[in-house]
């Protein structure tokens, strides 16, 4: 990233202000705004996260706005209730205090005398969701959004129930956000109270993954605030961007159909990151394109913002499968619109072990027959991460490693390019022998040497075949049609390799097993494969997008080095594998405010032969503050098991005082599985 220190405004900083709320909770907000700002006020930008501005998102904050700021804007960066020096107790995600606050926020910005009454909002994942909610309920001042990594819908396609199965991910969030929720503020900030604040959220927050396992199917819990629900709610403009190995990017192609409002997308190869920081890479010139965006609807300047692609994704070209990439080919493609005139179906019916195209070898469905498979739990165990955060590795490995435990059909050897973009689907003819049952499919690329790269999939608990809200146990033996979406993609797959789908009744740990083992049976001759075929063209030269750019990072000692690891363990003793993930960011000190941060995660995920009883995920966190004499730090540890009628959780919080412990809770909670 080039690092860029001269702007055409001096940047004031402000470390710390109070912003105090109507119903008189003050939050924490960090400042950076043109130093004449106040004799000339400017536009401002909000930053609105639980993450806290002061210690754990400093590094990130350092480069995104001063940058801004130097280009005319007064950025405001909110910790939400119950983090970082702010007030209350954080209970659980996009909750109705959250939003209202955020509402309060931005007619507070709009009221000081340095900003000229127009606020935008700019954010990646939690602060991407609250950027598109907050915008639904219309405050006059937001005038245009940066929403990133986010999604329209909290039950689907957030980190809970993808295709109405558990996702792992789920366990991994609660885990991260009981590590957030058991900080404590700073006392160079709040002074002596710190301890009481402290001990009030490590009291109240609470067990956020039983919350969510009370809530297995679409109900109001989810709807309520999934801007899904009402796309014409949102009326300012909205710039979406993601990445192809991030888990929320399926949200910007309805954003794209749906919204009312000039929307614009940017799709890149990336992972969970800010599209300058992108990797895996090419990173791009991201913050170029948010100053254009806002220069248009906050300062109504002619930047010709108007002529953004509708759409602008990433082409990826074939690669070798690998668990970490840190650049993808490929070129950025343009569709002024979308859906796109330009994306047509392109279809493959299933055969024997094979994928023929629609109109072609329509002898090979004559007869009918039926295929099963009963799916090894170690399916799964190479998938990757539900949502790549780029802490490589955590991409799919070879998929022959799945394959064994799969239905396989493959193509003929290409003998021309395919470029697809846009959300692949197969409908399937299934039947499973058990009332409750699951089914995952995934697409590779078979290079001509053998190797499989996943280039997307699908998953669906088959009991919400009809819908997420009222799901419905199978009649085992009775075939069903379903459809099966698949996440968004855009890829180049070359002649001379083959496609692949791959069918299987598990893919743990990405999603959790049903309650007991489970044979599927398919109908090939009924079912198809829907690609979003591009057509090829000459794409016109698009404007460069330029390199990243962003202000200098902050300066860090590094005390103690990271260390990620990602293994698959398999014990032939008592025939157990396990998926164990460790990300150790050691510790370092910012020596601007004189702190010294903590931070490792542990996962372990196993199961023991064909026993779906025996499923069980393991977190362990640990968060650690110090400055002086003066030292904090809590360690979590949450684990998830299940029999066929019941999830289990245990968990527990252990806070400490320099070394006294002055904090302990354990849980131990019983949550009826719902068809899950």
């Amino acid at each position: 990233m080039k690092e860029v220190s001269s702007f055409p405004h001096a940047v004031q900083i402000t470390e710390h202000v109070w912003i105090d709320l109507p119903n008189g909770r003050r939050l924490a907000a960090r400042l950076w705004m043109p130093e004449d700002a106040g004799d000339n006020p400017v536009p401002a930008i909000l930053e609105y996260l639980p993450y806290r501005k002061r210690d754990l998102t400093r590094g990130r904050d350092a480069i995104n706005h001063p940058y801004l700021a130097g280009h005319g804007y007064a950025c405001v960066r909110v910790d939400m209730i119950g983090s970082g020096e702010s007030d209350g107790v954080l209970v659980d995600e996009y909750t109705e205090d959250e939003l209202a606050d955020g509402v309060a926020v931005i007619e507070w910005i709009a009221r000081q005398k340095w900003c000229d009454g127009n606020v935008g909002m700019f954010g990646i994942s939690w602060g991407g969701f609250n950027g598109l909610q907050i915008a639904s309920r219309q405050p006059d001042a937001l005038k245009a959004i940066v929403s990133c990594c986010a999604s329209d819908d909290l039950y689907e396609d957030n980190m809970h129930y993808m295709g109405g199965c558990l996702l792992g991910d789920q366990l991994s969030e609660a885990t991260v956000m009981a590590a957030f929720n058991s900080q404590p503020p700073d006392p160079a900030i709040v002074g002596d109270r710190w301890r009481d604040m402290w001990l009030d959220r490590l009291d109240g927050s609470g067990l956020w993954l039983k919350k969510w396992l009370d809530h297995q199917r679409r109900d109001t819990y989810w709807s309520a605030h999934s801007v899904c629900e009402d796309y014409s709610a949102i009326k300012c403009p909205v710039l979406a961007a993601g990445g192809w190995t991030d888990g929320y990017t399926n949200a910007i192609f309805r954003l794209l159909e749906h919204l009312d409002v000039p929307c614009r997308a940017l799709i890149g190869p990336w992972g969970h990151k800010y599209a300058h920081m992108g990797v895996p890479g090419p990173s791009t010139g991201f913050l170029q394109e948010v100053l254009r965006w806002f220069d248009h609807w906050l300062k109504g300047i002619d930047t010709g913002a108007e002529e953004f692609s509708e759409l602008r994704a990433w082409m990826q070209d074939s690669v070798p499968p690998s668990t970490s990439h840190q650049d993808r080919p490929g070129r950025w493609v343009r569709e002024p619109q979308w859906p796109s005139d330009d994306i047509t179906s392109l279809e493959y019916r299933l055969g024997h072990r094979r994928l023929f195209r629609h109109e072609e070898n329509r002898h090979a469905f004559e007869s009918a027959f039926e295929e099963t498979l009963v799916s090894p739990l170690s399916v799964g165990l190479f998938a990757g991460k539900w949502c790549s955060y780029a802490a490589l590795p955590d991409l799919p490995h070879d998929q022959r490693e799945e394959d064994g435990g799969c239905l396989v059909y493959d193509t003929e050897v290409l003998d021309e390019d395919i470029e697809m973009l846009g959300t692949p689907s197969v409908e399937l003819e299934i039947a499973a022998d058990k009332p409750v049952a699951q089914v995952a499919v995934r697409l590779s690329d078979i290079l001509p040497d053998g190797r499989a790269t996943r280039i997307t999939y699908g998953v669906l608990n088959l009991t919400h075949r009809d819908g997420h809200d009222d799901p419905q146990p199978l009649e085992p033996g009775c075939f069903y049609r379903v459809r099966v979406p698949l996440n968004g993609l855009g890829t180049r797959i070359p002649a001379g390799h083959k496609l692949r789908l791959s069918i299987s009744s598990t893919y743990f740990p990405l999603i959790w097993a049903p309650p007991e083992p489970v044979q599927l049976t398919l109908r090939p001759e009924g079912c198809t494969l829907s690609l979003p075929e591009r057509r090829r063209r000459e794409d016109p030269p698009l404007r460069e997008l330029g390199e990243p750019e962003g202000a200098p990072p902050m300066p860090v000692e590094r005390l103690a080095p990271p260390e990620a690891s990602w293994n698959v363990v398999r014990s032939m003793v008592d025939d157990e594998a396990a998926l164990v993930v460790v990300n150790d960011e050691g510790s370092y000190r910012i020596p601007e405010i004189d702190m010294t941060v903590r931070r490792r995660t542990e996962e372990r995920y196993s199961f023991r032969d064909a026993d779906h009883a025996s499923l069980r995920g393991e977190t362990r966190t640990e968060r650690g503050f110090s400055r002086g004499d003066w030292s904090a730090h809590a360690t979590t540890r949450t684990v998830l098991t299940c029999d066929a009628e019941n999830f289990y959780v245990h968990a527990t919080l252990d806070a400490y005082e320099g070394a006294r412990r002055i904090f302990s809770r354990n849980w131990d909670e019983t949550i009826p599985r719902d068809l899950v």
